[in-house]
């Protein structure tokens, strides 16, 4: 058996093919500079949500995991104040 072989793993090669991942992408939300997402701006407020009702996910709506839980947060107080329905009956 030949011992100058490696067995072919990547590292021993000095391979620098795997390092990083995708660059991160500027999001929607942040590109406009909205820091703050206002539970009283129902018409924003709708545009995230489906015509069921339901929360569009982040990829959807390109914001980071900060956001969308502000945007969620918003929309659950909206619900609850009325200015936003629950379900798609009103929508």
């Amino acid at each position: 058996m030949n011992s100058s072989r490696s067995g072919g793993n990547s590292r021993d090669r000095g391979d620098d093919r795997f390092t990083g991942g995708p660059a991160p992408k500027a999001t929607k939300e942040s590109g406009k500079g909205i820091e703050y997402c206002d539970y009283k701006d129902h018409e924003t407020l709708r545009r995230m949500m489906t015509p069921n009702g339901k929360i569009y996910g982040r990829k959807r709506l390109g914001t980071n995991a900060r956001q969308q839980r502000m945007v969620a947060r918003a929309i659950k107080r909206a619900r609850f104040m009325g200015l936003l329905p629950f379900t798609s009956a009103t929508l």
